[in-house]
């Protein structure tokens, strides 16, 4: 796509969006043969990122006319959208960049974009070190996409746009396209909590919660298209604080009691949550919204309220704990997952033992466990005491094994159980078997026919595999 082709400023009203209004402005992109020019994105990371690259995508689909393709050595653009949680997160962005400059070599007019954020982190460095990079975008102004290739066309320079403007984000992006019968809606952005480990609150900015009504216009939007499970998604989703169109403010768990009202939607998740936000409101709503799964993942990161404490979480090992217990009293059987890291700097024997023994008290199952790696700028890289690598090592597969052994567990005891499964399309290793989710988040493969895709079913399970379960169709 050469840059003569680029398009003008594109920007969409609330008001349009409101209404759900499906036309949009557009000036088709063509490559140099006078086709479609087709757009490649990358993503790294968490659901955020994922559904930032989907509504990214929509957008210059619908402005533009770009195709979407798979295959990035047939792209016009090649967008690398980014996350800088996980160690050597700038290296892998530079690794993949070589990549993408292999193929810029060959195809002169080829765009290549940077978003998410590392490239909210480090703008000035990718412009330093691959100075082929068209476009930088941080997570917060993914919907400038067309302007900045605008900028591109009339200034022959990289276009960068790291700021951090609030919910005009959103206000600008078109209506979502469902791709199935489970959709992700983001309803906060940013962190506020500025967890010392943490780089977030630094490249996505301060909390910023989405207006009540324009979620609910999205979420009965996707609805319309045969959505029957969302997730809402946030950095630290239950700090979510909606406004409405007279002013009044909506927290969580009152959205998702308005959600459930929506018809249709059967099934209702959320994620990220932070267990200092975990209010009595949102443990009640299960046990008034039944529509919400008995599942919650709820990152705890260390059992030591020593390394809490220096991990700056804002609440003890005791109080995790009672919010976990408060929720299985309200729903037995409630499946928990978790964040952990290990190695943080300061780590004792001591406080290793009491993470494993809080595994051990939880019964945790399907979590996620890391080695601490410092992250640029952040309060934790300037600790003293720092774990060696060995130990990081030895430390991250002893708990991984003993996380293992309950998830191995939980799918033991579910042989015999029927569950509804939400049926989400063929299996990907076997396409004659469908594949969906049970309430409490597990993969379940079983005969059945293309017709019961979208739709609640009743499975038996028969078989437990180390991350998925087998089942039957129970007619």
């Amino acid at each position: 796509m050469h840059p003569a082709f680029l398009p003008e400023k594109f920007y969409v009203a609330r008001d349009t969006l409101a209404q759900g209004e499906k036309t949009l402005p557009k000036e088709s992109l063509k490559d140099s043969g006078g086709h479609s020019a087709k757009l490649y994105i990358e993503t790294q990371g968490c659901q955020m990122n994922v559904y930032d690259s989907k509504r990214l995508g929509e957008l210059l689909v619908a402005s533009q006319g770009v195709e979407i393709t798979h295959d990035p050595t047939q792209a016009d653009i090649l967008l690398l959208n980014t996350c800088s949680v996980r160690e050597k997160a700038q290296e892998k962005v530079f690794s993949e960049l070589g990549r993408f400059k292999k193929l810029k070599d060959q195809k002169k007019h080829l765009i290549i974009g940077v978003g998410g954020c590392v490239a909210s982190q480090e703008a000035e460095a990718i412009l330093k070190r691959a100075p082929y990079v068209d476009i930088i975008f941080g997570p917060q102004t993914v919907h400038r996409l067309p302007e900045l290739l605008n900028q591109i066309r009339l200034e022959k320079k990289a276009a960068v746009d790291v700021s951090f403007p609030e919910i005009e984000k959103f206000d600008s992006l078109p209506m979502p396209r469902a791709e199935g019968p489970t959709a992700f809606v983001t309803i906060i952005e940013g962190c506020n909590q500025y967890c010392s480990f943490c780089v977030v609150p630094y490249t996505r900015g301060i909390e910023v919660s989405r207006p009540f009504d324009d979620l609910i216009i999205e979420i009965a939007h996707l609805r319309k298209q045969g959505v029957r499970e969302v997730t809402l998604l946030g950095q630290n989703v239950n700090a979510y604080r909606g406004k409405t169109v007279d002013g009044r403010e909506v927290d969580l768990a009152e959205l998702i009691s308005v959600v459930a009202e929506i018809e249709g939607i059967e099934r209702i998740r959320y994620t990220t949550s932070h267990p200092a936000h975990f209010s009595n409101r949102l443990a009640l709503a299960y046990q008034e919204v039944p529509k919400l799964a008995s599942h919650i993942h709820l990152p705890v990161q260390s059992g030591s309220d020593r390394i809490l404490s220096l991990m700056k979480r804002n609440y003890t090992r005791a109080e995790y704990c009672s919010k976990i217990k408060t929720l299985r009293e309200i729903r037995p059987g409630m499946s928990v997952s978790s964040d952990f890291i290990v190695g943080f700097p300061g780590e004792t024997e001591e406080d290793f033992k009491a993470t494993l023994s809080l595994v051990e008290d939880i019964a945790f199952d399907q979590s996620f466990s890391f080695m601490y790696s410092p992250r640029r700028g952040t309060p934790a890289e300037r600790l003293p005491h720092p774990v060696p690598l060995l130990k990081k090592k030895q430390r991250l597969a002893i708990l991984q094994k003993r996380l293992e052994t309950f998830e191995r567990r939980m799918n033991e005891s579910m042989v015999g159980t029927c569950q509804s499964v939400l049926v989400e399309g063929p299996s990907k290793k076997d396409p004659v078997r469908l594949k969906g989710r049970t309430e409490n988040n597990r993969v379940v493969h079983f005969e059945g026919s293309p017709e019961q895709i979208g739709h609640f079913v009743t499975v038996e399970i028969v078989k437990a595999l180390r991350h998925s379960l087998q089942g039957n169709l129970n007619h």
